[in-house]
């Protein structure tokens, strides 16, 4: 029989299913089945669950599979429904092994020792600061780019527009997402503006052709182009542009500056 291995894992002292099952000669499948009947009666109760069992995974070539840190009270559950010279031994072996990581762990520590987790505590704390500092530079880039957004032109607008909207494609699943964003945008339009694109792509088209514009220009008028012809229209698409940037959290850095 193996020495059980126990370990410390958020100051709880626990130990491995794979371990457990290893020494009480059991399948390891089986021993979970069993835990997981464990866990469905405990679950119906006022026990807190990670007293006793704490699910976990291993790795086993690339792939992962489920397994279970047991603590004490675990093993004392396993243990109760075993009967036999393994039932004995394995509560012989997880009880020694878990008094000497206890013994262990409750160790006056040396001055070295001491030190070591001084600065242990120093370099915890310093990452903890450069995180903090990541999050508020994060938000301050935020803050910039929604600046940046709020103060889009109308000159050279439906270039800038384009960006935007290819920008919020890319970040939401690839150009395959543009024209679902792009039909997004005029959806809110007509909604908030009250109209119809396609009649306006439609009049527009039908104007073009009574003034002698070649049919294979007419046939490229978009909803773009009849957004354009209107100021109001124009106003009220870039200011849902902005709104969707904002949704998206679109970074301008990568824009190309006009």
């Amino acid at each position: 029989m193996n020495q059980l291995k126990v370990i410390s894992l958020d100051g709880q002292l626990v130990t491995e299913s794979r371990d457990v099952a290893e020494m009480v000669g059991k399948e390891h499948s089986h021993l979970l089945r069993d835990i997981d009947s464990y866990i469905q009666v405990l679950g119906k109760s006022n026990f807190g669950l990670s007293d006793f069992f704490r699910e976990s995974t291993y790795q086993a070539g690339t792939r992962s599979y489920k397994c279970y840190l047991l603590t004490r009270k675990g093993c004392d559950m396993v243990a109760n429904k075993m009967t036999g010279e393994k039932g004995v031994l394995f509560t012989a072996a997880y009880v020694t092994r878990f008094e000497e990581m206890e013994q262990v762990l409750n160790k006056p520590k040396s001055q070295l020792e001491i030190m070591q987790m001084q600065i242990d505590q120093m370099i915890k704390q310093e990452k903890r600061l450069n995180e903090q500092d990541n999050r508020i530079e994060k938000i301050e880039t935020e803050q910039q780019n929604i600046t940046e957004i709020i103060g889009l032109s109308v000159v050279e607008w439906r270039k800038k527009v384009t960006n935007i909207l290819n920008r919020i494609a890319k970040n939401n699943g690839g150009f395959e997402m543009y024209q679902e964003i792009r039909n997004e945008s005029y959806n809110l339009l007509e909604e908030r503006a009250k109209c119809k694109l396609s009649i306006r792509v439609t009049n527009k088209q039908k104007v073009m052709a009574l003034n002698g514009v070649p049919k294979s220009t007419v046939n490229k008028v978009s909803k773009l182009d009849a957004i354009s012809e209107d100021a109001r229209l124009t106003e009220i698409y870039l200011a849902i542009v902005k709104e969707l940037a904002i949704k998206y959290r679109v970074s301008f850095t990568d824009f190309e500056v006009i």
